[in-house]
């Protein structure tokens, strides 16, 4: 109001801020970081368009350990707020449940590898799966296998691809599917002295890791997209998963992405 008055009626700064009671320091106070706000105001609108999934943790975490900016969050999570970003998703109602059992947490690479399908559509109305495989140490993607059928030799490919450059794990983690407790999938896993780690039925909890995987694939781009074709969500998800392990920030390893945490 007293800029407006200098401005409009011509009345002197002095006068001004005497008439609405605030120092001339106040009304000359010019933003040093103003260039700098917008700067991150820019990144924040950018990131929560590109993966509208994200919250403030995850753009904060990118912004910190991928893109090396040193902002303070209690700053950045201001211009979050301000920009009304807080607001995109409406939370949820939760139930109260039972505390499922925790996970031993693997201590070094390769220790523990999980696996599990999920399942969508293609725009012509055909159903695909999905074969996902993590290693549980940082949460790192190690395939994801696309196919309208995907047997038990099928995983056993896909496994012994992984093999080859990854090396074997000590132990694999799944659920109790039938091309996981077949007489060909217990063999080969017998022949490679690799230790197979049924869950309870009825108890995903159990398999945490990739059912959070599982998760993340899904919202961050499998409902998002629909595809025309199997060779499109394979190239798609070969993508993805470099982009996961890289660039896309991980809460379970400090705001990293797997490949990037100590």
């Amino acid at each position: 109001m007293a800029q407006q008055a200098v401005a409009a009626n011509g009345v002197s700064v002095r006068l001004a801020c005497a008439a609405f009671r605030i120092s001339e320091t106040c009304y000359r106070y010019q933003p040093a970081l103003c260039d700098e706000n917008v700067e991150i105001a820019d990144w924040l609108v950018k990131l929560t368009e590109e993966e509208s999934d994200w919250g403030f943790g995850q753009c904060f975490h990118y912004l910190r350990n991928v893109e090396n900016k040193g902002w303070n969050h209690k700053r950045v999570y201001r211009i979050y707020c301000e920009l009304a970003l807080n607001l995109r998703i409406k939370p949820r109602r939760r139930l109260n449940r039972q505390t499922p059992e925790p996970l031993k947490e693997p201590i070094k690479p390769d220790q523990i590898w999980s696996m599990d399908f999920m399942h969508d559509q293609l725009s012509d109305g055909r159903n695909f799966r999905l074969f996902n495989v993590i290693d549980d140490y940082r949460r790192e993607g190690l395939a994801i296998e696309a196919g309208f059928s995907l047997p038990t030799m099928r995983v056993a490919r896909v496994l012994d691809q992984l093999l080859e450059w990854r090396g074997k794990p000590t132990a694999i983690r799944c659920d109790n599917g039938p091309e996981f407790i077949s007489h060909e999938f217990v063999s080969w896993a017998q022949k490679r002295e690799i230790r197979i780690e049924y869950i309870q039925p009825g108890k995903p909890q159990q398999n945490a890791y990739i059912e959070r995987a599982n998760r993340t694939i899904r919202y961050s781009w499998l409902s998002k997209h629909l595809f025309d074709s199997l060779e499109e969500v394979q190239d798609y998800a070969t993508k993805w998963l470099w982009f996961y392990n890289h660039r896309r920030p991980h809460k379970a390893n400090g705001g990293k992405p797997p490949l990037m945490a100590a």
